[in-house]
């Protein structure tokens, strides 16, 4: 008998164990997209922090640590690229302590696994750094380092830096997510530093812009020219992180400079020298009228290194005060330490742009000045003419009617004083004319001044010498300096000169004026054999004989290093005792 019953058809079962799978999978997925959401929150938190930071220091330190949270980096460093294209001239890094940069030594300039990245600016991902061709090693107190995750930062297509991250946490491989993750933050790290760049040239227009409205201040309000060549060494070495700042002015009758101003590292060594156009940064930009740089100022053949004045410095540059349509004032000098940072084509640029304007503003001091001056010998021809026309007739007439008067005079006493008046007159009426002649007269020829007059006498010295001496000079030489003492200067210079050529045998010479404090001083040093003491005398006992006559002396000494030291002064006049 049939059943009247259908079939039942068999049910699907899954395994127990396939479903477990499933589900776990599920939940990775869910685990997976969460951490995806998570680190995406990150990387915009890490983006939106680099780009508040208008610091360029600040920014690229942060831009450093965000990179190594982001991929879960042990250590982490950005590396900037120097002007070459070839080496790193500045590196930050997280994770190492200062005291282990300490012992590890200088920072990487860009060779090894670093290097590999400068050369070929694309994302490099390795799993051990060893076995990389390009990697020869850690220096010694290194900390050890496997994984290595580095991508390079474009700032405007191109290429400012690299970052490079290492030893990623629980021992773990860099995958493509942290790549991925890290080209992205690279990405707004460009935009960060170019940021950070435009605000640090804004702040730094600004500032130049205050400096040269404060030396156009400064010479325009009267300020003296030592005062303003002061200002606009002092204000151009704050501006730009120099170590040593000068300002030379040309000597247009010896075809010298002369270092009027200088401030800083070793600025004693500067100041008051007396520089060639050839040989020195500074004679290099006037003759030239362009700027002149140097990435090492104490190791440039260009330089002469007599007398030392460069230790411990080494970028630097020389740029024309002035233009050539202008004429160029003088020169600015800036120096920074060895081993920091030369200066860059934009640095120099408005360097030069500044000392433009600064000759501007000198220009205008100097016209304004001439105005005042014309104005004052116009005054002086005003009192000379009435003296002339007015007093000396008026004391002439006076004269004549007493020598008329006298003849009507019988008593001795009062004929003689008579006549004593009318000496006494005559003397008034010479000592008129005299003062008449001073204020009609103008300066006397150019180049006849103390200091044109030194760098004369020791430029033809040279030849004999077989070298060129160096030459500093301080103070007010040309006006302090009476012109009979400074007869005897230029002599005893020379007799110096002559005397180290004869007799010394040396190859370098040292001459050092200054007039303060009411005397003048001049020092003549070489490094030859020194004075015999059996030697002849001659030479030096007219240089004695010159300092007594006018109230001075002549002392010889004889350096630790050698050679001679022959200082020779007198006193001359000061305002006061002018007074």
């Amino acid at each position: 008998m049939g059943s009247s019953e259908e079939p039942q058809q068999p049910r699907v079962r899954l395994p127990q164990l396939r479903l477990d799978e499933l589900l776990g999978e599920l939940q990775a997925r869910l685990d997976a997209a969460r951490g995806t959401r998570d680190r995406v929150h990150s990387l915009l938190e890490a983006v939106l922090s680099v780009g508040r930071e208008l610091d360029l220091e600040q920014a690229l330190h942060g831009i450093v640590e965000a990179a190594a949270v982001l991929v879960d980096a042990e250590y982490g460093a950005l590396g900037v690229i120097g002007p070459d294209g070839k080496r790193l001239s500045a590196f930050h890094t997280v994770g190492v302590s200062e005291e282990r940069i300490a012992r590890i030594g200088p920072f990487p300039e860009g060779h090894g696994i670093l290097g590999e990245l400068i050369s070929r600016p694309e994302p490099l991902r390795l799993a051990k750094i060893s076995e990389h061709p390009a990697s020869y090693g850690f220096p010694p107190n290194h900390p050890p380092m496997n994984t290595f995750l580095g991508v390079p930062i474009r700032v405007r297509d191109q290429i400012f830096g690299n970052l490079y991250l290492t030893e990623k946490r629980g021992g773990a491989q860099f995958d493509g997510e942290d790549e991925s993750v890290l080209s992205t933050l690279a990405v707004a790290a460009g935009v960060a530093i170019d940021n950070a760049r435009l605000y640090e040239e804004s702040r730094l227009r600004e500032r130049w812009l205050r400096a040269n409205a404060e030396v156009t201040h400064r010479l325009l309000s009267g300020g003296g020219r030592a005062d303003v060549l002061a200002l606009i060494a002092e204000r151009a070495g704050e501006i730009t992180g120099s170590a040593l700042a000068a300002v030379a002015l040309p000597m247009t009758e010896t075809g010298s400079l002369s270092v009027e101003i200088a401030v800083g590292l070793h600025a004693e060594a500067h100041q008051g020298l007396v520089l060639p156009m050839d040989s020195t940064l500074m004679g290099l930009a006037f003759a030239t009228i362009a700027p002149a740089v140097s990435a090492d100022v104490s190791h440039d053949d260009r330089i002469s290194p007599q007398p030392p004045r460069f230790e411990g410095l080494g970028p630097a540059v020389a740029v024309p005060i002035g233009t050539g349509e202008q004429g160029v004032r003088g020169v600015l000098l800036l120096a920074r330490e060895s081993g920091t940072t030369g200066f860059s084509t934009t640095e120099t640029e408005t360097l030069q742009a500044f000392a433009a304007q600064a000759a501007i503003g000198m220009e205008l001091a100097e016209r304004r000045q001439d105005a005042e001056e014309v104005a004052v010998l116009k005054d002086r021809d005003r009192i000379a003419r009435d003296l002339h026309d007015l007093a000396i007739q008026r004391l002439f007439a006076t004269g004549m009617t007493l020598q008329s008067a006298g003849r009507f005079i019988d008593h001795p006493e009062a004929s003689e004083r008579v006549v004593r008046a009318v000496d006494d007159l005559d003397e008034t009426i010479k000592i008129i004319r005299s003062t008449i002649f001073g204020l009609r007269s103008r300066e006397g020829a150019a180049g006849t001044g103390l200091r044109a007059r030194v760098v004369r006498i020791a430029g033809e010295a040279a030849p004999v010498l077989g070298f060129a001496p160096s030459v500093r000079m301080e103070g007010l030489l040309d006006t302090d300096v009476p012109r009979e003492t400074a007869d005897h200067v230029v002599a005893v210079l020379s007799e110096a000169l002559t005397n180290i050529a004869r007799h010394a045998h040396a190859d370098r010479a040292d001459v050092a004026l200054t007039a303060e404090s009411g005397r003048v001083r001049l020092t003549v040093t070489d490094n030859g054999v020194g004075i015999a003491p059996e030697g002849r005398r001659s030479g030096l006992g007219n240089m004695a004989e010159r300092a007594e006559q006018l109230g001075g002396g002549l002392e010889l000494r004889a350096p630790a290093g050698g050679g001679a030291l022959l200082v020779w002064w007198v006193p001359v006049p000061t305002a006061q005792d002018a007074g």
